[in-house]
């Protein structure tokens, strides 16, 4: 499989960092070394991670690498990664993929903590007298 030409895209999620190769072929999407069946277990985030692969017509398969972030963030480094790397193999994907909003990364992530607060927002308990 080396030598066969891939398309490459990076996705990531909140810490999470994928590293995507997609290949024309059989559809099986393999996750750090294991089927994503082995590697996501709940249904939802194997169904969110492959996305992006329902609105491709040919099948595919991928080789991915997702370092970082937790499960869910994992998964949606894996689906921002996926829709990138379409959109390198069939630029004419692009317009549909980004109208269904697979190409934004999503931004949100954990705030850091303030000092003086327990948390990011949280503040001690008020005692007025």
């Amino acid at each position: 499989m080396s030598e066969q030409r891939y398309y490459y895209a990076t996705g990531r999620r909140k810490t999470a960092v994928a590293r995507v190769r997609l290949y024309p072929g059989d559809g099986a999407i393999v996750v750090n070394g294991r089927p994503i069946e082995d590697y996501f277990p709940v249904v939802f985030h194997r169904i969110h991670a492959l996305e992006p692969l329902s609105h491709a017509s040919n099948s595919y398969h991928a080789s991915v690498k997702v370092v970082g972030g937790g499960v869910a963030g994992q998964a949606g480094a894996v689906r921002h990664g996926l829709a990138r790397a379409l959109c390198v193999h069939d630029p004419e994907l692009r317009s549909d993929i980004k109208r269904a909003g697979l190409l934004t990364r999503d931004a949100r992530a954990k705030e850091r903590k303030k000092p003086g607060l327990k948390r990011a927002r949280k503040a001690p308990q008020f005692t007025k007298r």
